[in-house]
């Protein structure tokens, strides 16, 4: 058998994007691809903002000696600077360029930081409904993850966080605006939060931290803002790309940044730059990080996804579907009419429509609809999501 078993079961686990990723390329050879609406992948589809394009150009017509060689691991001191300053001003604590590492994507980073922070058996809360790569980044690095409901409204359940805890306890995983809910936390819940793994740790003579991986945070609605976590715990790591914000998925361009005042910064710097380097990354990709150095105050017209957030909205109301409007990212999260997520997705796809079932994020019962596609394809999927709730009445 050439594939490891741990392997196999992985693909079994993380096989539902993907399989309804498969399922709808087979659906639009079929039928032809205007007839499918395709609502099962988060690839954004806004185009980056026209400055991007003439930086690109710019800096790729740079032939000075050098501009390709290697570049410390954790990424140019530069590029970090601009970034640490924008930071500061969204986290409302001064964050330092050494506070920072630029990373190939959110993704990079989150397998850099576990790195650098789990020892074997050491256990990560994750709260569903979670990104499901999380729990593999965890156990990439000897960790175990420990699944912890959010509450009805997708809200911290700070009780069920405590339960949680234990002496193996390292570090807490949140998203926010999240995927797949769209859910923001509040900065009270984050302060709440911080104080109980603060008031845990010293319990049991350990420190936990929180990880905010914020891919989204550009992305919100209706005056909605996403609160600064290193004011929620000096015991925090923020990381994020490029992928949504700048609608540069491809691209894998990331940074993290550790709180300023964190305890031991320097021992944990250290060992995620040896991570970047050892784990394969070596460093950002160059390019890039000289390119969205200058982007810092540009982003994607997220009003496109607001317009289609209300579309949504207005037709799986129409259609009798219960959801909580998403306050950011591009996704939203509706219950299913029917107990089986995976089968009330097998309706859907009766009519054309590709969703992804609840149990692909840990949280079966509802399912995910991505609103990264043209509002055209939103429009003419109505008639369908309504069809499909009709024939799950008696």
């Amino acid at each position: 058998m050439p594939v490891s078993e741990k392997m196999r079961g992985f693909s079994t686990r993380s096989s539902w994007i993907r399989k309804m990723f498969e399922q709808g390329a087979k659906m639009k050879a079929e039928f032809g691809t205007e007839n499918i609406f395709d609502f099962s992948l988060g690839n954004p589809d806004v185009p980056p903002p026209q400055q991007f394009y003439e930086i690109l150009r710019e800096l790729a017509a740079d032939t000075t000696p050098g501009v390709h060689a290697y570049m410390p691991n954790s990424g140019y001191p530069w590029v970090r600077e601009v970034i640490a300053a924008r930071m500061s001003a969204e986290q409302g604590i001064p964050v330092h360029h050494s506070d920072m590492l630029m990373t190939c994507g959110a993704a990079g980073a989150l397998n850099v930081l576990l790195k650098s922070l789990l020892n074997p058996g050491d256990e990560v809360i994750l709260l569903a409904p979670y990104f499901v790569e999380y729990n593999f980044y965890v156990d990439n690095h000897g960790g175990i993850s420990k699944v912890v409901k959010t509450d009805d409204q997708f809200n911290l359940d700070l009780a069920a966080i405590e339960e949680a805890i234990t002496r193996k306890t390292r570090a807490i995983i949140i998203n926010s605006p999240n995927n797949p809910t769209g859910q923001i936390y509040t900065q009270e819940s984050l302060m709440a939060l911080g104080r109980l793994l603060e008031e845990a740790g010293a319990r049991l003579g350990t420190t936990i931290y929180i990880i905010a991986d914020e891919p989204y945070r550009k992305i919100v609605f209706e005056d909605h803002t996403v609160p600064s976590i290193f004011k929620s715990s000096i015991n925090s790591i923020v990381l994020s790309s490029y992928s949504k914000d700048l609608s540069l998925p491809g691209e894998r361009i990331g940074y993290l940044a550790v709180h300023p005042e964190l305890v031991d910064k320097a021992l944990l710097l250290d060992a995620m730059t040896l991570a970047t380097r050892i784990l394969g990354f070596v460093n950002a990709p160059a390019l890039m990080q000289r390119v969205v150095a200058r982007l810092q105050q540009v982003s994607v017209d997220s009003s496109i996804y607001e317009r289609r957030r209300e579309k949504f909205c207005s037709l799986l109301q129409d259609a009798g579907y219960t959801f909580i409007p998403p306050k950011g990212a591009f996704y939203i999260f509706p219950q299913s009419p029917i107990a089986d997520d995976v089968r009330f997705c097998s309706l859907l796809q009766e009519e054309k429509i590709l969703a992804v079932p609840g149990v692909g994020f840990g949280l079966s019962g509802h399912f995910r609809l991505a609103f990264c596609t043209d509002e055209k394809i939103i429009e003419r999927s109505a008639a369908g999501f309504a069809r499909a709730m009709k024939n799950t009445r008696p």
